[in-house]
């Protein structure tokens, strides 16, 4: 991994930094398989990476979970077929998304088994779920 290195300098310059790289993911479509090896690989190259496994159903994001967003370097979302079925999911993507405009947040987006035309026009199995959500 080249950018490591220069993700470490980039964020050590910058005092709010507290993470290189935050995750954002549906633990139940892939905590146990692609995040965790994710994680991992970023771990071991010495990248401060936060990954949330503190939220259990039906609890609301902490604000310091929040707040951890904002103090990372990078923001890798990784959409899944059950992202946007996960509230959690949708208020970090938000914040993801505002940390961008506001702050020049990076953010990289992974496609997990899902293509990227069905996230970005909210088609197939990714936009089946808004359509349930819009019905909620």
């Amino acid at each position: 991994m080249t950018s490591s290195s220069s993700l470490r300098s980039s964020s050590s310059a910058s005092p709010k930094t507290s993470y290189d790289v935050f995750l954002s993911f549906r633990g139940a479509d892939t905590r146990n398989n692609f995040t965790s090896h994710l994680y991992a690989a970023l771990r071991q190259e010495n990248i401060k990476t936060s990954i949330d496994n503190n939220l259990t159903r039906g609890e609301e994001i902490e604000p310091s979970l929040m707040k951890v967003i904002e103090e990372s370097e990078i923001s890798v979302v990784i959409f899944s077929k059950g992202y946007a079925s996960s509230p959690w999911c949708l208020d970090e993507l938000v914040k993801i998304l505002e940390c961008r405009e506001t702050m020049q947040h990076r953010v990289l987006s992974v496609f997990y088994y899902v293509d990227p035309s069905d996230v970005e026009e909210q088609t197939g199995d990714f936009g089946d779920v808004f359509q349930q959500l819009a019905k909620q």
